[in-house]
């Protein structure tokens, strides 16, 4: 078997919660144990790994950047190679993610190039964020990159295909989450409280009119409530009510703005019915915006590739904590084509092994051009 496939097979059935990714770092940790280790220098964070190639000369960093974590999600793709957690799969390409990250990192041990390569094993990317953090170590600090590099698979696009953009590539994104406190009682008697279900029910609505209504048409933005709970049983008015949801926009203008009407929207709720709100943003990802320059560059490398495709896309309403990474370094994150019939965050997510390969084989030729550079 291909080594890039058995190290994605066996990520593949290890998928841990953020910050809770032990067993990922223990085999990241024993894997590059095995590497010539005379380039090599490691670090660890939490569950995160840095690994240090030096260069030859030295002069410059580049970085490259893998997340780690998984999702809890029951796996129903009926691979032999399954999750063995239950509750919790890869869904999201984090372990193809880190395959590729180790296959470049196995070249580079023993074929270091002049400048230094900092990789990065990033935990908790789908909550409740590593990035952020990760780039406030001191080990970041001292060893930090002039450019970073990051991937994420696209079911959507066939192997072969490298899609991305100058610019805003992925949104501003922050969950949402909304308590109401009001009065229970006996459905009997629904004077005598302040129901949290109805309340919870006319905020819903009214949360839908903050993008029609309050967000220029030509940008864009999103608020999904995807769960409520509430109440306890039939025949209880409720005292409590829980909405959780995520908010996407294509600006931090536009975020701020949308935070804003939320706020609003539910100080308006406790006054009309009469109860207390909370409101906890929980965890906030900044845009993936794309260093023009550089990615320009390296989308004009891949065009004279003949074993792949590069494509201009659209930026995208999903959020990736790499942002964070990019904000202040010039750096870009790319799509990456693995065919599959389901997408990002599905329990029969099954992308297409053979991006293993084109992944690993573009970026050491792009490496190999950056770092002799």
């Amino acid at each position: 078997m291909n080594h890039l496939l058995q190290i994605r097979r066996e990520l593949h059935q290890i998928p841990e919660k953020g910050f809770e990714e032990v067993k990922t770092q223990r085999y990241l940790l024993n894997y590059i144990s095995k590497l010539p280790q005379e380039h090599l220098q490691i670090e660890t964070w939490r569950t995160g790994v840095f690994v240090r190639v030096k260069g030859k000369v030295g002069d410059n960093t580049i970085g490259y950047r893998t997340d780690i974590d998984g999702l809890p999600i029951e796996e129903e793709t009926e691979l032999e190679f399954s999750s063995t957690h239950e509750g919790m799969m890869h869904a999201c390409g984090h372990d193809l993610h880190m395959t590729i990250a180790l296959g470049l990192l196995t070249h580079y041990s023993s074929n270091p190039v002049n400048d230094h390569l900092l990789f990065m094993f990033q935990p908790a990317e789908e909550g409740p964020g590593g990035a952020e953090l990760m780039i406030q170590t001191e080990v970041f600090k001292r060893w930090k990159p002039d450019m970073i590099i990051a991937l994420h698979i696209a079911p959507e696009y066939p192997v072969g295909t490298i899609a991305t953009k100058p610019g805003l590539l992925f949104a501003n994104t922050s969950e949402l989450f909304i308590d109401l406190k009001g009065k229970g009682g006996h459905a009997a008697f629904p004077h005598q409280t302040n129901d949290m279900v109805v309340a919870s029910c006319s905020l819903v609505t009214q949360l839908q009119s903050i993008v029609s209504r309050n967000v220029n048409p030509l940008d864009s933005a999103v608020i999904t409530i995807g769960k409520i709970t509430g109440g306890t049983v039939q025949n209880i008015i409720a005292e409590r009510a829980r909405l959780e949801g995520t908010i996407r926009t294509l600006s931090v203008e536009s975020m701020s703005k949308v935070k804003a009407r939320i706020e609003a929207m539910v100080k308006g709720i406790e006054i009309g019915y009469d109860c207390q709100a909370t409101i906890d943003y929980g965890c906030m990802y900044h845009q993936v915006d794309n260093e023009e320059q550089v990615t320009s560059e390296f989308m004009k490398f891949v065009s004279t590739e003949t074993d792949v495709n590069v494509i201009h896309c659209s930026e995208a309403m999903t959020g990736e904590d790499f942002g964070y990474m990019i904000k202040d370094i010039p750096g870009f994150m790319f799509w990456l084509g693995v065919n599959s019939p389901y997408g990002l965050h599905h329990a029969k997510l099954t992308p297409d092994e053979n991006a293993l390969d084109v992944a690993v084989s573009l970026l050491t030729k792009y490496i190999n051009f950056k770092g002799t550079a």
